[in-house]
């Protein structure tokens, strides 16, 4: 048995235990619940404390403070985009219990800071690196960045406006075709040829790059399974977001017990509760619906009203900086150009009180049926999210949840003027406006952020990912036998392209031509291949160096005016698909489908050899979990090391056109074994700690690299069996 850690803490009401198991998952015991969020702010801060100063210092605009002056732009692009709104309607915006959670959880962060100052030797190592130290966190630093999470429209609105401009809209649908075959309404009184800064602070405070791939969203998979399709006889639930890889895990999985709450799964190390996972009654994941809550509006210089907020950026080793940030009417500004005399603001979603990522989650922690479940989502407002859930009852269920703003006069797929007569928003939606489904007779639910609106429901959107996902997580739930829980740990590592197979298939039926070696060969290896991209596999090598740099911007070229197809270096794979499917002239697609298939053939054998035998995926295809400081010491970065997956697979490997670097993809999954907890699975890479110190900082890596799992255990016998670390935290003033 580990010797029991003791601390005495002030702002502890009574006795909290923190078993830690042989995973480094936490599993967190009080006697109240405003004791248990004060321990999992602590123990979050013991546990990740580099990586919640860093989220609190980008999400404030606090980096200069700590890094210096080349941090001041990137300062004041975040600030721009704070919620700026009355606290007051903010906090009243969540559950009633949110601002006691998060006030009590800033406490425990806050605690563990006060002992750190009468223990400097455990200060994680990468603070002596940088050379600063973590400040103390205030309440309203958790809510009111909201850069933090996935929001949609600006990028694409952006790149469509300038599509437009060169060859009209019609040009637009091959970089992203729309749900329902929608045609964008183009609005008339905008010059969609914008300049370049407008995204500047944007891409600044968001951390994202320019627009790619429209398959490249923070994604992700979940299902549920009924119980009489179950092998258990009991509902499964199974979920893995697609994040960005980073180390520390971007998920953080904890246990909370207290009375009236005995919740288990991953969230935020940085926020109070967890958004996947379950209780004792019913397990809950969601996936991202990529629903369109932004706007970029155009305004007359010289008709608008603009404020002006001066703001101090303290700067590590210089003088403070003073910065102007620029609000109108629609939102912050984002760029004024003074020779067209226009100003560009965003309206977006983020600014209405309560959209602080995942705080929605705090409200459904207890649910006990999907009734209650359902009704917590009602305050769920960002970012959007299709809940899946499944309870002991055997219900499973799902319903759309998040902000979508009722937009009048226009559709959101290009910018608009700020004619608020004739471009508006008139509220949001309600969560009871979207479709609810539960317990389908096909025993089963999936969502892999495919478009999933029925008729006479509003359309979140008309921009969505490939459903080939969606396609492949249905082929295998529909199959004739019932499925198990190790049957979706196989099909969360599902590498089988539907994408790679529908065109390969496609290849095998080309009209004979003089032949040519070399485009033989290349066929030849593809149609055999049986679309697994495995990381071993050389016919994956082939595929997605041909998909991605050769036949996709060849379509676009062939499809295009040419204006266009230089702003579309990526296109919307179901785009290409269509025109696979069904192009104008097959003699035209048969040649261009033989020309850069030989064109990759060969690119591929100067890269990795003439010996086809030799070529592998992962050659490519190489995975980094990259530290925030890796560049300063890179054995902080966790890789590289070569994986399977593309856009298009279950297990997801999405990856930069350039270079095929893999930089999102399922860091964090779990299947869930509905009433019989104890048999759940998880894993979270590269680990749960982020002090590279602990042994758990990347323990979890190999683990998740070949597709396996560690146990989520629940029950505290269970959990007894399995501690590593046991710590005790007492109340400062207990005898």
């Amino acid at each position: 048995m580990p010797t029991p850690i003791t601390r005495r803490v002030p702002g502890l009401e009574d006795r909290v235990e923190i078993l830690i198991d042989y995973w480094g998952i936490p599993h967190i015991y009080a006697e109240s619940t405003g004791d248990l969020f004060f321990a999992q702010g602590y123990n979050a801060a013991r546990d990740r404390l580099f990586q919640i100063d860093l989220w609190r210092r980008r999400g404030l605009g606090l980096m200069s403070e700590a890094f210096g002056s080349e941090y001041i732009e990137r300062d004041r692009a975040a600030r721009l985009l704070h919620y700026r709104g009355d606290m007051d309607a903010e906090w009243a915006a969540y559950g009633p219990d949110t601002r006691a959670a998060v006030t009590r959880f800033v406490a425990g962060v806050n605690a563990y800071l006060d002992w750190l100052d009468d223990h400097p030797d455990q200060l994680p190592p990468e603070f002596d690196l940088a050379g600063y130290r973590p400040a103390r966190w205030h309440d309203a630093d958790v809510v009111r960045p909201r850069a933090h999470a996935p929001a949609f429209n600006l990028l694409s609105q952006y790149q469509r406006a300038l599509v437009t401009a060169a060859a009209g809209v019609e040009a637009d649908a091959v970089r992203q075709r729309l749900a329902r075959d929608h045609q964008p309404s183009v609005p008339e009184d905008i010059d969609f040829a914008l300049p370049a800064e407008v995204l500047t602070p944007y891409l600044l405070a968001t951390g994202r790059p320019a627009p790619v791939n429209s398959d490249a969203v923070e994604g992700s998979n979940c299902w549920a399974i009924a119980p009489h399709r179950s092998t258990t006889g009991r509902a499964l639930l199974a979920a893995d977001p697609h994040r960005g890889y980073s180390t520390p895990a971007v998920r953080y999985i904890a246990h909370l017990n207290a009375p009236g709450l005995n919740v288990i799964g991953a969230g935020e190390a940085h926020m109070p509760g967890i958004a996947l996972g379950h209780n004792e009654t019913a397990a809950f994941g969601f996936t991202v619906c990529p629903i369109g809550t932004e706007d970029l509006v155009v305004c007359d210089l010289d008709a608008i009203e603009l404020k002006t907020v001066i703001e101090t950026i303290q700067v590590r080793g210089g003088e403070a900086v003073q910065v102007e940030l620029q609000f109108c009417a629609q939102g912050p500004v984002l760029h004024v150009d003074r020779q067209r005399g226009k100003v560009y603001a965003l309206r977006s979603a983020w600014f209405e009180p309560g959209t602080a990522p995942y705080f929605g989650s705090l409200d459904y922690l207890a649910a006990t049926s999907w009734p209650e479940f359902d009704k917590a989502l009602q305050n769920w407002r960002a970012p959007g999210e299709n809940h899946v859930y499944a309870d002991v009852h055997g219900t499973i269920a799902h319903r759309t949840a998040g902000f979508v703003p009722k937009r009048v006069g226009y559709d959101g797929l290009l910018p608009v003027s700020d004619d608020t007569d004739r471009y508006r928003w008139e509220g949001f939606f309600a969560r009871e406006d979207f479709a609810e489904t539960t317990d389908p007779g096909c025993g089963y639910l999936a969502s892999a952020n495919q478009f999933n609106v029925p008729q006479g429901y509003p359309v979140p959107t008309y921009e969505w990912p490939s459903a080939d996902r969606y396609a492949r997580i249905t082929q295998v739930l529909g199959g004739p036998d019932k499925h198990s829980p190790s049957d979706s740990a196989r099909l969360q590592n599902d590498l089988l392209s539907i994408t790679a197979r529908e065109v390969t298939h496609l290849l095998g039926t080309l009209s004979p031509v003089p032949y040519d070696p070399i485009t033989a060969a290349a066929i030849d290896l593809l149609t055999t291949w049986d679309a697994v991209v495995a990381a071993d596999s050389a016919a994956a090598a082939l595929f997605e160096s041909w998909w991605t740099k050769h036949l996709g911007p060849a379509v676009v070229r062939a499809t295009t005016d040419p204006a266009a197809a230089a702003l579309i270096p990526h296109p919307d794979p179901t785009a290409v698909h269509q025109w696979l499917r069904d192009p104008l002239d097959t003699e035209n697609r048969d040649a261009l489908l033989r020309t850069t298939l030989r064109t990759a053939y060969i690119e591929l054998a100067a890269a990795q050899g003439e010996d086809p035998q030799q070529w592998t995926w992962g050659a490519l295809h190489r995975n980094t979990q990259p530290h925030a400081l890796g560049h300063l010491d890179p054995t902080l970065n966790v890789g590289p090391v070569p994986i399977g997956g593309s856009n298009s697979t279950v297990s997801s490997g999405s990856y930069w056109p350039a270079d095929f670097s893999p930089f999102l993809g399922a860091s964090f999954r779990m299947i869930i074994d509905v009433g019989n907890w104890d048999e759940s699975l998880c894993v979270n890479t590269p680990g749960q700690a982020g002090d590279p110190r602990n042994p758990h900082y990347r323990d979890l890596f190999e683990t998740w690299r070949t597709g396996g799992y560690v146990p989520l255990y629940y029950t505290r016998a269970r959990i007894e069996q399995h501690v590593g670390q046991r710590i005790r935290l007492e109340p400062q003033d207990r005898p």
